[in-house]
């Protein structure tokens, strides 16, 4: 009786074109590319998109907090501008890392 033919392990170039991916998946703006470039990984793509939510989440929180602390009365608020940075740099790590690991 003989064993049923194993496919071959994909290259290891690929592997790490798609680590790329899901890094650049949330850099921002930058994720764009693999948007763009890596429309037939459905999990790219959906990294991707989620990337560009969490930015544009931020971004409009950072407007939002600019908005307030330009009044009088919302100059309390500036110290949020540090704590919001750190969440982003928080949230953006813990993303490439689940995302990398699977």
């Amino acid at each position: 009786m003989s064993e049923p033919s194993v496919p071959p392990p994909p290259p290891a170039a690929a592997n790490n074109n798609k680590t790329l991916m899901l890094v650049l998946a949330y850099l921002g703006l930058l994720a764009l590319i693999p948007l763009l470039t890596e429309k037939d990984d459905a999990n790219v793509q959906w990294h991707a998109k989620h990337g560009l939510v969490q930015f544009f989440f931020f971004v409009i929180i950072w407007v939002v907090i600019g908005i307030v602390t330009s009044t009088g009365i919302g100059c309390v608020f500036v110290f949020l501008y540090p704590i919001v940075g750190l969440a982003w740099l928080a949230v953006t790590i813990m993303s490439i890392v689940k995302a990398t690991k699977g």
